[in-house]
């Protein structure tokens, strides 16, 4: 396989907890005063509770305003709670990674793609070993056969950046998960947690979000005399936000499209706006469409990830 791909075919349950039970119980379209229903946001788990609250916390507040109707954010415990939770209806927006986006609209007619980051159209992952692995740094996609034999970490089993494109770029140049040390790769849960377990040794080598990465490393958060990026995938397209079916009956006409246009316009023109996008490592969201993401969901049923 080529390193880089022609963009035209670059690629582009259950509820968390009680928790998430309890903040769900009794919804409905409207509260008994009349107000309009809140709003329930939610993401994949994809970095660390603390950063993933701050985040969301901080763009409820701003579509709150933007939309004049109550925004909360649901988290959720892992990726495939927050497929359940949207197809189930407990959740109205949610920002998904492209496998899991996919997965959610299969299972739930009548959603759509709003939007995704300015940076998601052409997104990567990274390959990170451990500085005592022997791994080089690879210079050619046919190179990734040095795998082989290694200690191997993904993040969710779910993750596109942190599973499947990098699985299936593996696959393209003859390496399969049996090929890791002990049969099986293992998967560290999300982005910053495969960085970790690099980094202290546990495993050799991990795949991940790019993003996430590059956030890490400026923060300081990784040990450069541990760990370094050996590889860097060919572009495809990755995270993105997915509306439930029924917001237009719930808000009134036009509201789905309201809620897009809120999104895209957000800006870095006051302290929170410059937050949010500070903390979603973009400069911009941008309209998108569910068939931006038919190349994944190719992958996702060539790998099995979809049925």
């Amino acid at each position: 396989m080529p390193d880089r791909q022609p963009r035209a075919i670059v690629f582009a349950g259950f509820l968390a907890g009680l928790g998430l039970t309890a903040a769900l119980t009794g919804c409905s379209s409207t509260n008994p005063g009349g107000e309009a229903s809140t709003l329930r946001i939610g993401a994949i788990p994809d970095q660390n509770p603390e950063k993933l609250n701050r985040l969301y916390d901080t763009l409820s507040d701003e579509l709150s305003e933007r939309l004049d109707v109550p925004v909360k954010y649901v988290p959720v415990s892992n990726y495939a709670a927050a497929v359940s939770a949207f197809r189930s209806g407990s959740l109205d927006l949610v920002w998904f990674g492209g496998l899991t986006g996919v997965q959610a609209r299969l299972q739930t007619p009548g959603s759509q793609v709003l939007a995704q980051r300015d940076i998601d159209a052409e997104f990567t992952s990274v390959f990170i070993a451990h500085g005592a692995s022997g791994l080089k740094p690879i210079t050619s996609s046919d190179q990734l056969v040095q795998l082989k034999g290694k200690r191997f970490a993904f993040g969710s089993e779910s993750s596109t950046s942190g599973r499947l494109m990098p699985q299936y770029f593996m696959k393209q140049n003859g390496v399969t998960p049996e090929d890791f040390a002990g049969g099986r790769p293992g998967f560290s849960g999300s982005h910053d947690a495969t960085i970790a377990v690099v980094q202290s040794g546990a495993y050799e080598a991990g795949a991940l979000n790019s993003q996430v990465w590059e956030s890490q490393v400026k923060d300081g958060r990784v040990d450069p005399d541990k760990v370094a990026v050996i590889w860097r995938t060919p572009t495809y397209v990755d995270y993105h936000w997915v509306a439930g079916a029924d917001l237009d009956q719930r808000y009134g006409e036009g509201f789905t499209n309201r809620l897009q246009q809120a999104l895209i316009a957000i800006e870095p023109d006051t302290e929170r706006r410059r937050t949010i996008l500070d903390l979603f490592g973009a400069e911009a969201f941008i309209p998108a469409a569910d068939g931006d993401y038919a190349a994944i969901e190719a992958v996702g049923r060539e790998l099995g990830k979809i049925r």
